[in-house]
């Protein structure tokens, strides 16, 4: 914990010094200070108290807010991608034209936040994130239960062990994206470009695969009960080792794939479709 404080009295370079000569400012006290336009890229702000605090234009570029106090903060136009805001009490907090583009919003509060203007691309968020009232926040680009993503751009995104369950992802591009553990119980895939994915114990259970790309993906230990596959473009490969819920009827239909694809390797976990399918059983 530390015992810092600072208020409007101090100017604006010996508020730059002090934070400049500590590594970490994890549960600092800065409540109503003049931070604006501050540079405090990829800083460790954890659990500090912002509380009324001017960030306005400030840039916390990869900062750890998790836990902060930041509750009636000004923060318009202010930089926050790839901030951790887990957990980080928002509330009232006026976010105007801020940039929230993959920043971890997962359990934050933002309730009567402003968010009028902001970015909010690739922001993970939980059903524990509170937003303001009548915010459309499965629509504004977010990432999270039930986000309406149909066509988005997520190609490489890291998205390990998120919470997507019943996301709208039809047509989206995941090529190369990690959902290592995601919950995508009931997700919309058809169409999906999921080229070099790795869905590693994923949840998809009743997840809708229809048309998808799967060259190369890899699903060892996923879990795809009642998962529809039907039509999908290519499964050259895709590598199924201890995939779970996989239903004969439906592993017999993949294994009926052309040799081409079935006798391909996984570039990544050097096994082919055909032995991760086990189909000489079939």
């Amino acid at each position: 914990m530390v015992n810092l404080k600072i208020d409007r009295t101090n100017s604006d370079s010996e508020i730059l010094r002090t934070l400049k000569s500590r590594q970490s400012l994890a549960g600092a006290e800065f409540p109503d200070a003049d931070l604006s336009g501050i540079e405090l890229y990829d800083s460790d702000l954890s659990g500090a108290n912002l509380s009324g605090a001017n960030l306005s234009g400030a840039s916390l570029i990869g900062a750890n807010l998790s836990g902060a106090n930041l509750s009636g903060a000004n923060l318009v136009e202010a930089d926050l991608r790839g901030a951790n805001l887990q957990g980080a009490i928002l509330k009232s907090a006026a976010l105007q034209n801020s940039c929230l583009c993959r920043a971890d919003l997962r359990n934050a509060n933002l309730s009567e936040a402003d968010l009028n203007g902001s970015k909010l691309q690739v922001a993970l968020y939980d059903s524990l994130t509170v937003w303001p009232s009548g915010f459309r926040y499965k629509s504004c680009g977010a990432v999270g239960p039930g986000a309406l993503l149909s066509g988005a751009f997520l190609n490489t995104a890291n998205l390990r062990f998120v919470d997507l369950s019943g996301a709208n992802l039809l047509g989206a591009y995941l090529s190369g994206a990690d959902l290592t553990g995601a919950n995508l119980q009931g997700a919309g895939l058809s169409g999906a470009n999921l080229r070099r994915a790795f869905l590693t114990g994923a949840c998809l259970r009743d997840a809708r695969l229809n048309g998808a790309e799967l060259q190369e993906v890899d699903f060892r230990g996923a879990d795809l009960t009642g998962a529809s596959l039907d039509h999908v473009t290519s499964i050259e490969g895709a590598d199924f080792t201890g995939v779970r819920g996989l239903g004969e009827a439906v592993r017999a239909m993949l294994c009926h794939r052309s040799s081409e694809e079935l006798d391909s390797w996984n570039s990544y976990t050097r096994t082919t479709t055909r032995e991760s399918l086990n189909c000489e059983t079939v």
